[in-house]
């Protein structure tokens, strides 16, 4: 198919790559995005047009029937996602609402497929294995908007006759990232040979570089699975191992302290992914 692809949060972290490989598969992309941010896309990208918007979660669903036209598929992967802040802000329910919107909008304007971006967080995290038949069990702001934009959707989307599927993202690392995350963090403070304060670094985490996450993505995308879909590499490694692989990079696995920052009490001891057989 050449169907033209509506991506929204192309600058973000995922977005970029999400761009990129949308790029590299052959397929023209419509953005919508923020004043002042047409010079962060690749000038290698292949795009449709570009839609100008102060705050997309503000758009009602007639702006966004206009947005759609001629578009196919839509993959929306904006949200609220400020570092340490995230979880609890109170604008969690404004991307909720415009999701919504968003939602409406593009059935109305007859879109085939419509892609969202979830988390793992949706997940009854107690579970440690977070496979698709894991029970919902948000615990955050966030994780609950995200949860109740899928299962509005999931139902509702279907009856419009467009197909719906929504990526979950585990933990996604690599180019671009948020310097106060923990591999960027890590990385300047070894290359500076400065030390790095760790907790004891015990948690078991499912991280999946974000290129192969955008390709994940894409694939999703651009295929034919319907409902929910876990962005991961269904691989278990400690905080610790993934702080010791980064340090050995630098030959300064000294650098690394371990338990000069306390643990989080309310941090889950085990997020691990499973992946469908259909994204294998």
């Amino acid at each position: 198919m050449s169907g033209t692809v509506l991506l929204t949060g192309a600058t973000g972290f995922v977005g970029r790559q999400v761009l990129q490989e949308l790029t590299r598969r052959g397929r023209q992309v419509r953005l919508v995005i923020r004043p002042g941010k047409q010079n962060q896309i690749s000038a290698s990208a292949s795009i449709d047009s570009m839609l100008i918007t102060s705050d997309l979660f503000q758009e009602n669903a007639s702006w966004w029937e206009r947005a759609c036209q001629d578009i196919d598929t839509l993959i929306h992967l904006a949200w609220y996602a400020e570092p340490g802040k995230y979880l609890a802000a109170p604008q969690n329910l404004d991307c909720l609402s415009g999701t919504l919107e968003l939602a409406r909008g593009a059935a109305r304007a007859g879109v085939r497929r419509w892609v969202g971006c979830g988390s793992c967080f949706e997940y009854d995290l107690s579970a440690g294995v977070l496979s698709l038949e894991t029970p919902l069990r948000p615990l955050t702001p966030y994780a609950a908007a995200k949860a109740a934009a899928f299962l509005a959707l999931e139902h509702w989307l279907p009856l419009q006759s467009v197909e719906f599927a929504w990526c979950r993202l585990f933990y996604l690392y690599g180019e671009g990232e948020d310097e106060r995350r923990l591999v960027p963090y890590l990385r300047a403070r070894l290359s500076a040979g400065e030390p790095a304060e760790l907790t004891r670094g015990t948690q078991v985490r499912d991280y999946l570089e974000v290129h192969e996450a955008a390709r994940q993505i894409v694939e999703c995308a651009l295929g034919s699975v319907r409902g929910a879909v876990n962005i991961c590499s269904g691989v278990a490694i400690t905080v610790r191992e993934l702080a010791e692989q980064i340090a050995d990079e630098y030959g300064r696995r000294d650098l690394l302290r371990f338990g000069a920052r306390p643990e989080n009490l309310t941090d889950p001891p085990r997020v691990l992914g499973q992946k469908s057989e259909q994204h294998a």
